[in-house]
């Protein structure tokens, strides 16, 4: 008890001051110009500028002499810009980052593991997290279908660990060998470097399509799991089967779980498709922003653990990185959480140059003999020393907060100076060893024995069980859009071999799904089902299996949408309730600038503030909109394309619209949503709901303080069931009922 009430006096500090170990630690490297003792600008060796803006010359007055070579304030600058760039990564290139900490309940998984970052709960761990893409360079789009890694560092008193984690539970290959042909394939094509960040082209799904193995992977990359609305509402996972160790010498197989406080959400398909170009920067920009108002984000912890014996217990391999281990015959316990609450000071030194490695664990978790972890085991940690140089740990992101020492020594970007001895054993013991009793790594002591042969098991042999799996546990409009983005990304191949290959590929899986697909991109419709499909289905692999643990708007962006003329306490009182909620609103309008409400001149008055302009925004970068009331607001409304655009591109993409008073005639007779009741009497403050688009005549000073946000439906309480429809992420019947397809957006 007394370790967990310390645990919760860290955490709050913590949480308070965003002031973790690491955090501290990186400080000494932290340069802030507004506090250097220093006169101002000066060269790499300290010496004062006097000019930085010309280059040294012999001139006559008149014109430009020659420059001289002899200029080193000159030639240290242009020297420094030439070789600011270090290689980017070969996959996850683009990605973004913050800090945070992570803490366990209790003691409850020491029966598995002596680690104590996952056994102390008195312990405050500090963490970095890079989310990312895996395909796409640098400088491309945030939102295209794609896996989205999910790494994390923890800077434990043990050392490092790095839990480098996707969004997706599977990989599309069992043996880390084909590595190379996997990267290759899903990369732009060798010939002519096209398309940037998709597999939409021939050589991915040629490689897909003759390696049976990726079929379950192939399934979830096509699920709406590969275009989540933000990393705040998304899974991570191991991915990898990792051992844990605990004090009795005793081994556990474990998988690793990360799980969203917010519920696991989507974009849909058209929208992603459309912020890309709107806003490539979507997903970093989101992250920081919900830690900028405080909405931080938070992840549960969980493992999956088997114990030794029982490893053969199960008609699949779990050492096979193709399939995952279903809930119902291994629970996810729960065990902690990690808390998003800072971001990063200067991107490159944190972001870019933090480096993680599978390699890196503390004492009481280990390796399993899983075919695809001991490749990335050397992978990762080659990698790193490609792009950063042998002395990579070194790195203020990268270096651990526990002490370092060892007889590492030299090579580039050598640090540390370290006196005396560099080699053991030495005469004067100076860094020895560390038994395990006294905190050494320990490793498991297995019995090795077999044959030295390149093959895989046999149930490494089978490969379509839990793609059928998968598939079947998913809701109607979850299939809908994996059959949507199974055809798009095969019509964008033009070689018939392919897309008819995996059309076929497809008839092993399900027989519905492929005759769909295959009518789509011009395959050859299956006849009979090449495998049957039994119907097997597993829980919580549906994201309708994850909301949030109680229902929250907690970062959700909500626009609305005003020209002069508008409610103005209306306005005040759903902006306020909202905020209480930890939603955030932006104030769309004619112009950026002052907005003139109802008994407002315009350009007379104070106004009231626009973020953005009708132009300057669009409805995509949004969870939701309201329409407040105001007789000539609504008419202006109603006279501008663009605005009833905004509104059928928000109805397309399944989000909730709210309206009072006028707004609600705007919607009825200019918007024109299909198959919607709307509210009737503007005179009551009656709330009426319908697909996700939420009505009421009036909200008064009265309708709002009978309105305390509580998150639920009914027939009163405007902003209280707006909270509800937002809290669902999308209104999906709308959907499925064909309404979104009457719109054209």
């Amino acid at each position: 008890m007394m370790s967990s009430a310390i645990g919760t006096v860290k955490e709050a500090f913590t949480s308070v001051t965003g002031q973790t170990a690491k955090v501290s630690d990186l400080e000494q490297a932290i340069v802030d110009p507004a506090k250097e003792n220093t006169k101002g600008m000066t060269t790499d060796f300290g010496v004062h500028i006097s000019d930085p803006d010309n280059w040294l010359q012999v001139s006559n007055g008149t014109s430009p002499g020659p420059g001289l070579l002899e200029d080193h304030i000159a030639r240290e600058k242009i020297m420094r810009f030439d070789h600011e760039r270090i290689p980017e990564r070969v996959v996850h290139a683009r990605g973004t980052g913050a800090h945070g900490y992570f803490k366990v309940y209790d003691d409850r998984a020491s029966k598995y593991t002596y680690a104590g970052v996952l056994t102390d709960p008195s312990r405050i761990t500090s963490t970095f997290v890079r989310f990312s893409t895996v395909q796409g360079s640098r400088g491309s789009a945030d939102t295209v279908r794609d896996v989205r890694g999910f790494a994390t560092k923890f800077y434990t008193s043990e050392g490092n660990w790095d839990l480098v984690g996707n969004n997706i539970p599977v990989f599309f290959i069992q043996d880390g060998i084909k590595f190379p042909d996997v990267v290759h394939a899903l990369k732009p094509e060798p010939h002519n470097e096209v398309p940037q960040a998709q597999t939409a082209h021939n050589n991915f799904w040629d490689f897909v399509g003759l390696q049976p193995e990726s079929a379950h992977m192939v399934m979830w990359t096509m699920s709406d799991r590969a275009i989540p609305r933000s990393y705040r509402m998304m899974q991570g996972f191991g991915v990898n089967t990792f051992t844990l160790m605990n004090a009795k010498g005793e081994r556990f197989f474990v998988k690793f779980h990360w799980i969203p406080e917010l519920g696991v959400h989507s974009l849909v398909w058209d929208e992603a498709l459309k912020i890309a170009g709107q806003d490539p920067d979507f997903h970093r920009k989101d992250l920081e922003e919900a830690i900028a108002s405080g909405a931080f984000p938070k992840y549960f912890f969980g493992i999956q653990v088997i114990p030794e014996a029982k490893e053969h217990d199960f008609d699949f391999d779990i050492l096979d990185s193709t399939k995952l281990w279903p809930e119902e015959l291994v629970p996810v316990e729960i065990i902690g959480e990690m808390v998003l609450n800072r971001t990063v000071d200067e991107f490159f030194p944190e972001t870019e140059q933090v480096a993680f490695c599978t390699a890196h664990v503390v004492p009481g978790i280990g390796f399993s003999n899983d075919p695809l972890l001991n490749a990335r085991n050397f992978s990762y940690f080659d990698t790193q020393i490609s792009r950063l140089g042998i002395n990579w740990q070194q790195v203020p992101i990268n270096r651990p907060v526990c002490p370092v020492l060892n007889h590492n020594r030299d090579g580039a970007g050598q640090h540390r100076i370290t006196k005396d001895l560099n080699y053991w054993p030495n005469r004067r013991n100076l860094a020895p060893p560390v038994p395990t009793n006294r905190g050494g790594y320990a490793e498991y002591k297995e019995k090795v024995e077999g044959m030295k042969q390149r093959v895989r098991s046999a149930k490494f042999q089978e490969h379509w069980k839990q793609a059928q799996m998968f598939y079947n546990s998913l809701s109607d409009y979850e299939k809908a859009h994996l059959v949507g983005a199974l055809s798009f990304e095969l019509s964008h191949c033009d070689d018939p071999v392919v897309y008819r290959t995996y059309t076929s590929v497809l008839n092993n899986i399900d027989y519905n799904l492929a005759r769909q697909v295959a009518i789509n991109v011009g395959g050859e419709i299956p006849k009979h089902p090449i495998r049957e499909n039994p119907g097997h289905k597993a829980s919580r692999l549906s994201q309708l299996e994850f909301p949030a643990q109680e229902p929250t708007i907690k970062g959700r962006r909500i626009a609305i949408l005003l020209a002069d003329g508008f409610n103005y306490g209306e306005v005040q009182a759903i902006r306020a309730a909202l905020k209480a909620g930890m939603a955030t609103t932006w104030v769309i309008g004619p112009r950026r600038g002052p907005v003139y409400p109802d008994g407002e001149e315009v350009g007379s008055g104070s106004g009231y503030s626009a973020d953005h302009h009708y132009e300057g925004q669009r409805s995509t970068l949004f969870d939701a909109i309201i329409i407040p009331g105001g007789a000539k607001h609504a008419q202006a409304l109603a006279k501008n394309g663009r605005t009833i655009h905004w509104v059928r591109e928000a109805f397309g993409h399944l989000k909730p619209i709210g309206a009072l008073g006028e707004g609600v005639a705007f919607l009825r007779e200019a918007v024109q949503l299909p198959g919607v009741q709307f509210a009737s009497d503007l005179n009551s403050d009656n709330v009426t709901t319908s697909y996700g688009v939420v009505t009421a005549g009036k909200y008064d000073a009265g309708s709002a303080a009978a309105d305390a946000l509580s998150i639920k439906q009914g027939e009163k309480g405007f902003v209280s069931n707006f909270a509800y429809e937002l809290s669902k992420h999308r209104c999906y019947e709308r959907e499925m009922d064909g309404l979104a397809g009457q719109v054209a957006y």
